[in-house]
């Protein structure tokens, strides 16, 4: 079991750097496979197609990224400058400067699925993985803030913090200067103190 998953996550790292270095199209099962120091039968024994391939990939980036949210609204400290709102803000300058695969990634197989509607319901069932984890983050700050979720839905907010952060983090690597280390923060807090609030 432990040596399937240690294939299954080669793969992944490999189709990764394959992907954003070649394009979703161009690139090939059996490259991968290579990179990763396997056969092609390795990746058709750990997944169905190159579109599963790609949309577990997607998922597991995202996983790691919505827990590293999470991680934050945890572990953030009273005394923490900014807060947790503060260390949110950090956490997506980090992402938009440094984790250009993931970009490159990501733009690749929108253009896919563009091109190749049938494709489109991997991407949204990928999308629906991230807003599954983000849908406990959302709620304790719903929580926190006591807004009324019979009027705000956490489900919806949890849409509009993803928009929001895909959003700030394509403006922050189009133009740096758009974007401070505090405005995803601001953002959240200035949505969070604008929704209707549980009575006393």
């Amino acid at each position: 079991m432990q040596a399937q998953a240690e294939t299954r996550q080669r793969l992944l790292d490999a189709a990764a750097t394959t992907f954003a270095r070649k394009g979703y199209t161009a690139a090939k099962l059996d490259e991968i496979a290579e990179a990763a120091g396997y056969s092609v039968g390795a990746v058709y024994s750990n997944f169905a197609s190159k579109e599963q391939l790609f949309s577990e990939l997607m998922a597991e980036r995202a996983a790691d990224r919505v827990g590293a949210v999470a991680e934050v609204l945890r572990s953030a400290r009273p005394d923490q400058p900014g807060g947790a709102f503060g260390e949110l803000g950090r956490l997506l300058i980090d992402g938009a400067d440094k984790n250009i695969e993931v970009a490159a990634l990501q733009t690749e197989f929108w253009l896919h699925a563009i091109r190749n509607p049938d494709t489109m319901g991997i991407l949204a069932e990928s999308t629906r993985g991230t807003l599954d984890l983000l849908l406990d983050v959302v709620t304790r700050l719903l929580e926190e803030h006591r807004v009324d979720q019979s009027i705000v839905s956490a489900e919806a907010f949890a849409v509009v913090v993803l928009a929001l952060y895909q959003g700030l983090t394509r403006q922050r690597r189009t133009d740096p200067s758009r974007v401070s280390e505090d405005l995803f923060g601001q953002a959240l807090s200035w949505q969070l103190a604008g929704m209707p609030k549980l009575r006393d």
